[in-house]
């Protein structure tokens, strides 16, 4: 789990945890690394894949109903929202940024679950490719963030 006063990860023991991941389809290229960076990090972090459950749903827009779904349940101790929101030449970008962070956050405040938030928002694709591999993963960062709400406050 990231250490935020030191800026690197500390490993803890998530072998109870579970945890929800909701992934969007579009822009599948770019989420499905930061899908694999995201699942590092919970095994990492001694999470077992049996205490995972990973969601696709059609894009950005759609990831706070099935984080709400997901919370309803009570099984998840923390859920993490991954998804990529790259901007084109019309305002939709815009609407679909701002609405899916507002309802991750609705969603996180409502049920009172940590969510992780990975959904990039984009300039354009090769900002999100480094945003979704290697040292610049933000599915890790966004699983990161989840782990360590989980025990706050």
């Amino acid at each position: 789990m990231l250490n935020a006063k030191k800026g690197h990860s500390k490993k803890n023991d998530g072998s109870k945890l579970k945890i929800g991941i909701v992934v969007s389809q579009f822009n599948s290229n770019i989420t499905k690394s930061m899908l694999d960076g995201a699942l590092e990090t919970l095994k990492e972090n001694k999470v077992k894949a049996g205490n995972i459950k990973t969601v696709w749903v059609p894009g950005s827009f759609e990831i706070p109903l099935a984080c709400q779904r997901l919370a309803q349940t009570k099984k998840y101790d923390a859920l993490v929202a991954i998804g990529c929101v790259i901007k084109g030449q019309t305002d939709h970008y815009y609407y679909i940024c701002n609405e899916s962070s507002r309802g991750i956050m609705d969603v996180m405040l409502k049920f009172d679950i940590p969510i992780g938030f990975g959904v990039l928002t984009c300039n354009n694709l090769k900002q999100a490719q480094v945003r979704s591999r290697g040292k610049e993963n933000k599915g890790r960062e966004a699983a990161e963030a989840a782990l360590m709400m989980i025990n706050k406050v």
